[in-house]
């Protein structure tokens, strides 16, 4: 049996003289099929690139979510060059707007954007997880060890160009989701 992919992620933005400009990932589950166990991720982006892919092991809570936060954003940022000023995006999974969540954040300064729920046409990271996900199918790891070493050497090759693209779009994303009220886009 071979294994299958879930992925976990937080979708960040910066605002830059006034323009956002999406910066890390946000909740999602896509899954590759291929049966035999999964493994579940979370990543970050930014226009300079891809920040950390880690394997989060046993149930996602309030409490590991911070810890993956706090083992994980600030480094991200950093290695991305984002300074301290950024703001993050994420779901509003009731792990990520949890009080104590939200504490951490106001706690190590940094905005996070408000945004509506079940908003996946927002969230470029999507579109991330779909590359990593079809290059999973080509190559059919056949363990978990595997699934894993795969998938972190995938998301170091996807491209800066490609990340400042999924950046460069997110204004347009935004009018398409507010024209369609809400509905769903292209994106």
């Amino acid at each position: 049996m071979s294994p299958k992919l879930n992925f976990l992620a937080k979708m960040q933005n910066t605002m830059c003289g006034g323009k956002l400009t999406p910066h890390h990932s946000e909740d999602t589950i896509p899954t590759v099929k291929y049966g035999g166990g999964s493994i579940m991720l979370w990543g970050c982006f930014s226009s300079a690139g891809t920040g950390k892919l880690v394997r989060i092991d046993g149930k996602m809570d309030g409490a590991k979510y911070r810890a993956i936060l706090e083992e994980n954003l600030l480094e991200s940022a950093k290695d991305l060059r984002l300074g301290r000023r950024f703001t993050f995006q994420q779901d509003n999974d009731p792990k990520d707007k949890a009080r104590a969540t939200m504490e951490w954040f106001k706690t190590k300064h940094i905005h996070v954007l408000e945004w509506p729920s079940q908003s996946p046409d927002l969230n470029p990271i999507e579109n991330l997880w779909q590359d990593l996900k079809t290059a999973v199918h080509k190559c059919c790891p056949s363990n978990l060890t595997e699934l894993e070493l795969f998938c972190k050497e995938e998301w170091a090759r996807i491209s800066v160009s490609r990340c400042a693209r999924l950046v460069e779009t997110y204004p347009k994303r935004l009018a398409a989701v507010i024209a369609a009220k809400g509905g769903s886009t292209k994106y």
